[in-house]
C-alpha cells in the first residue's frame, strides 16, 4: 500500500458526526461561502484582520517581501467520504526555492493566461496532482489571504468525489494525504505556534495530524475554513 493510500485509510478510521458529512458540508459550504472572489483588484487594500498578520500585530506585511503583492490561488479539496469529508493536502519537495518540504493546498501563482483565480487553483491542481477539473464541483470562496512573504491567495474551496486518480508532479509534490475535515475543524486542534524569522517572531496556526505538522498559511486558511462554516 502506497503513502497516499495509507494516509486514506488512516483518514476513514476516524468516525465524524453528521455534521461533517459530505451533504452536511455542501449545504452550509454553498450557503455560508462566499460566492465570488473576495477581491476583484488583488492588489487593493486588505483588512487589518485578513492573513498571517492575524496573530502579529503591529509587525506590517511588508516585513519579508519587497515589490507589489504576488497574486495566488489554491484549492480546498474536500473529499466526501460517506465516513466522513476529509481535506486533501500536498507536502513540498524539500529542493523547493520557496515553503520546501512545507504542507499546502494544490496551487500557485495566479499568471496572466488565467481568466480568473478559480482557473488558476484547478490548472495548478491538475498540474501539481493530477485531478483534473471536471473531477472538481468549486463550492464557493474564502476571504483573501495574505502572507508575511507577500502573497495575496484566494482560497477555492471544492468538493471532489473518492476514487480521484492522482498524477503526481514529483518536482513539486513530495506526498498527499488526506485529514479529516472534523479533525481540522475542531477549535481545540488549532494550535498557536511562532518562530523566529529574519529577526522577528511570527506567531501563526499550527494543526499537528500523525507525522504532518500543518502550520502556517495552510493552517490560517482552515482556520478562515471553519471561522466561516462552523463558528
Amino acid at each position: 500500500m502506497s503513502d497516499v493510500d495509507d494516509g486514506i485509510a488512516e483518514a476513514h478510521a476516524h468516525s465524524a458526526p453528521a455534521l461533517f458529512a459530505p451533504d452536511a458540508f455542501r449545504g452550509l459550504a454553498r450557503h455560508r461561502l462566499l460566492k465570488a472572489p473576495p477581491a476583484g483588484d488583488l492588489n487593493a487594500d486588505l483588512p487589518p484582520d485578513v492573513g498571517d498578520h492575524d496573530l502579529n500585530a503591529g509587525q506590517p506585511m511588508t516585513s519579508f517581501h519587497d515589490g507589489p503583492p504576488r497574486r495566488a490561488a489554491v484549492l480546498v479539496p474536500v473529499i466526501g467520504h460517506e465516513s466522513g469529508a476529509t481535506v486533501l493536502l500536498t507536502r513540498r519537495t524539500e529542493h523547493l526555492a520557496a515553503h520546501a518540504g512545507q504542507v499546502a493546498f494544490p496551487g500557485g501563482k495566479i499568471e496572466g493566461t488565467d481568466a480568473t483565480p478559480l482557473a488558476a487553483a484547478l490548472r495548478e491542481t491538475e498540474e501539481e496532482i493530477g485531478i483534473p477539473a471536471e473531477k472538481i464541483d468549486p463550492l464557493g470562496y474564502l476571504d483573501l489571504y495574505q502572507t508575511g512573504t507577500g502573497f495575496r491567495i484566494v482560497p477555492v474551496v471544492a468538493a471532489v468525489a473518492p476514487g480521484y486518480r492522482l498524477r503526481i508532479d514529483e518536482n513539486e509534490v513530495a506526498d498527499v494525504f488526506e485529514v479529516p475535515l472534523a479533525f481540522l475543524m475542531t477549535p481545540d486542534n488549532h494550535k498557536r505556534d511562532s518562530r523566529i524569522f529574519k529577526g522577528l517572531e511570527r506567531h501563526f496556526y499550527a494543526m499537528p495530524y500523525r507525522d504532518n505538522y500543518i502550520w502556517g498559511a495552510t493552517a490560517g486558511i482552515i482556520r478562515n475554513l471553519y471561522n466561516r462554516i462552523y463558528r
